[in-house]
């Protein structure tokens, strides 16, 4: 009897660690294709702020996900530095992995 539960335990535990971890690797391998990476890291600046710091500064703010579309789709600068983050269409990420991308940096710690 023990057998036969840990044989229906242990696949259900596998997918529901898969259903947990498969949104951050699936939206951090959005940021590496978009190429997001050539300005920013997760945890240190380079360019541009660092995704946690991003998190960070934008913590509890419910308007943040929409602020943050419009700023990487528009561009700017002044809110980290004086060097510009160019505009960014959605020839270079949709607005499916956009949104993705932002959940994923707001999410972190």
């Amino acid at each position: 009897m023990k057998s036969s539960a840990t044989a229906l335990l242990l696949p259900l535990l596998a997918t529901s660690l898969l259903t947990l971890t498969g949104p951050a690797q699936a939206s951090e391998a959005i940021v590496k294709k978009a190429r997001c990476v050539a300005c920013h890291t997760v945890d240190a600046k380079r360019v541009g702020p660092a995704y946690k710091d991003v998190a960070a500064k934008y913590r509890g703010d419910a308007g943040a996900p929409t602020r943050l579309f419009d700023k990487v789709r528009a561009g700017g600068s002044g809110n980290w530095g004086e060097i510009p983050m160019l505009p960014h269409g959605a020839d270079k990420i949709s607005d499916e992995d956009l949104k993705a991308a932002i959940q994923w940096i707001l999410s972190l710690n």
